[in-house]
């Protein structure tokens, strides 16, 4: 007897089952990402650059830059330490926006340049890196609030300006003839550093607040700012940026290098904790352990929930299976068959034949019926169930009537 083969249709999932599992992550996915693309075009055009003075915008340095011009001096923007020190000649103020993002050698180049030329140096929120090459025996102290500040010194430009816009880093330093202003508690968080051979000062500000926009009509900030920066008719305004080729360097520090030692002792402890909390959580897998449900649920509706969960992953080889088996454990002891062999085609079909002979309108085809491969369609799942309950039904009845001997006899 020849039996078609398998259709593993059914274990091949649809377009539409697909849709109806992943359209929710997938919506998600696509409303994330035209919000991005909403919020990317609103603000693409108001955004410039932090300290930029040719930026607009509340963080950047326009108004600044045209306070100066019109006192007559002249602002140019570069963006590598190159055209830094290229630009700062004598009689130049260089100002550095972010001076702990070069690598040592630009400052060092930076610094090598400029040293030996009258002029004025500002550096913005310097840290150590920056402050060891320009401002050696200067040391960073507690950051202190950003707020409006008095000078509280007899810097000229400082005692012009009266209270500004300072804060940040604040500093400290036993270098003679240095002025400090602007104290939080005892410490400055604004030094000028003279240097009387070179006539190139060096100013060190702990906050570069007072040159945004918004700050710059608070206070004296505009005063201070002009005065700082209009020292010379010429002013280097120097916006340092990653993709500036110098700072590509073989010992620039990587990623890796950024992160503080500590981190890597936390890091280590969170695993040990991790693991010891996984093995105390952990279960040894074993045989399952029937509980009692807190309510009773009826087999109906337990065999009503497999159905939809069948139905719904297109399972009908699984529950055409289900259901074969079911109704060969049934039959197996009705005909005499133990329940050891009640799956085996050459002991059930056999013992089924010989009760069925009395039964017409049956399929003749046990094998197929009992035994054969997974339904096409739902259709063809639903006319397999008939077949298998008409089957189960012809065999009850049988024995039902079928007549048994008295005890008696």
């Amino acid at each position: 007897m020849t039996t078609a083969a398998p259709d593993t249709s059914a274990l091949s999932p649809t377009v539409r089952s697909l849709w109806t599992r992943f359209r929710g992550p997938l919506l998600a996915l696509l409303l994330l990402v035209i919000s991005g693309v909403v919020i990317a075009a609103l603000q693409s055009g108001e955004q410039h650059g932090r300290l930029d003075p040719r930026s607009a915008d509340r963080t950047g340095s326009r108004a600044i830059a045209q306070l100066l011009a019109s006192h007559a001096v002249s602002t140019q923007v570069v963006t590598t330490s190159e055209e830094a020190a290229a630009a700062a000649g004598p009689h130049t103020t260089l100002l550095v926006t972010n001076p702990d993002m070069l690598t040592q050698d630009q400052l060092t180049g930076l610094h090598t340049a400029t040293g030996h030329t009258p002029g004025r140096t500002v550096l913005l929120a310097p840290d150590s890196s920056s402050l060891e090459t320009f401002a050696p025996g200067v040391r960073t102290d507690s950051p202190a609030r950003i707020s409006a500040r008095r000078p509280a010194c007899s810097l000229p430009e400082a005692r012009r300006a009266g209270n500004a816009l300072l804060g940040g880093l604040s500093y400290t330093t036993a270098v003679g003839g240095t002025d400090r202003c602007y104290f939080s508690g005892d410490r400055p968080t604004l030094l000028r550093l003279p240097a009387p051979r070179t006539g190139r000062d060096t100013v060190l500000l702990g906050s570069p607040d007072f040159l945004y926009n918004h700050h710059l009509a608070e206070q004296g900030n505009a005063s201070l700012a002009l005065q700082l920066l209009g020292a010379h008719k010429h002013l280097v305004w120097y916006l340092p940026s990653m993709s500036d080729p110098s700072s590509a360097q073989d010992n620039q520090r990587g990623f890796l290098d950024l992160i503080p030692s500590g981190w890597y002792w936390a890091l280590l402890q969170l695993t040990i904790a991790a693991t010891i909390a996984a093995l105390w959580r952990a279960r040894r897998l074993g045989p399952l352990v029937p509980e009692k449900l807190p309510v009773t649920v009826p087999a109906a509706e337990t065999t009503e929930g497999h159905a939809r969960l069948y139905e719904q992953a297109n399972a009908r080889d699984r529950a055409s299976s289900v259901l074969r088996s079911a109704t060969r454990t049934r039959l197996a002891p009705l005909i005499g068959v133990a329940p050891a062999h009640a799956h085996t085609p050459d002991t059930l079909l056999p013992a089924l034949h010989t009760h069925l002979t009395t039964a017409p309108g049956v399929d003749a085809d046990l094998h197929v019926l009992l035994f054969g491969p997974a339904p096409a369609d739902d259709k063809a799942l639903v006319h397999l169930a008939d077949q298998l309950d008409e089957l189960e039904s012809s065999i009850v009845s049988q024995e039902r009537h079928a007549p048994r001997e008295h005890p008696d006899r």
